[in-house]
């Protein structure tokens, strides 16, 4: 059975929910991935997002997203003079790449230091979104569920380590998806559960043998 949502999208600053509501949430979630507001931002638009984003407002939704705000949010109507303000630089690039779906941005990031990160994301429909890239590496996050990105080495007992961690603070995993670059290279976790994980159990993941980064997302 469909929800109400799944018909009619979610409340939002229109006038689309893929080109408005889901941009805004992409804007959003690339913001919790690079944990900062980027000092700098290139958005590379891909199908219909490169062909549509002036009409639908699809600019204003990412650049609000990225300064923090949710797709209901009326700063997103002057998404570009706050963007200004904050003193963050965009650009826009439009793709004429068929990149196998419709609504696709990537957002190659930076901070005051020149710190780069790249995350690529789609826009679903409905206001569903689905990050498939971060740096390269492949994944899956669409921002609905509490999620845990585990970075890591490819290697035995990488997973038992990180389910026995969750499990010994009482974090139930609903769903778990591993994509790894190839054998013994890197390789990333993404982890739904039913509850946020703790800041310690966090820190504890991070300073164990292999395990190169871990990210924590409540749902936008």
């Amino acid at each position: 059975m469909n929800s109400i949502f799944d018909i009619i999208g979610p409340i939002m600053i229109g006038p689309s929910s893929s080109h408005t509501a889901g941009a805004a949430r992409l804007g959003k979630m690339a913001r919790c991935i690079f944990r900062a507001t980027p000092k700098k931002v290139d958005l590379t638009l891909y199908g219909s997002f490169a062909k549509t984003y002036k009409g639908h407002g699809t600019d204003r939704a990412l650049i609000g997203g990225l300064l923090g705000f949710k797709e209901d949010d009326t700063n997103i109507r002057v998404a570009h003079k706050l963007a200004e303000k904050e003193g963050m630089e965009y650009n826009f690039i439009e793709s004429p790449l068929d990149v196998g779906h419709p609504n696709v941005v990537r957002f190659d990031m930076y901070d005051e230091h020149n710190r780069h990160m790249t995350v690529i994301g789609r826009s679903l429909g409905g206001g569903q979104i689905m990050i498939t890239e971060v740096d390269g590496n492949d994944m899956s996050i669409t921002g609905d569920e509490f999620t845990l990105v585990v970075f890591h080495e490819d290697r035995p007992g990488a997973i038992s380590l990180v389910s026995q961690a969750l499990s010994e603070s009482d974090i139930n995993i609903a769903t778990m998806r591993v994509f790894r670059k190839g054998k013994h290279k890197d390789a990333v976790m993404v982890i739904t559960t039913d509850t946020v994980v703790n800041p310690i159990t966090v820190q504890f993941m991070r300073e164990c043998p292999g395990i190169q980064d871990v990210m924590t997302f409540e749902a936008l």
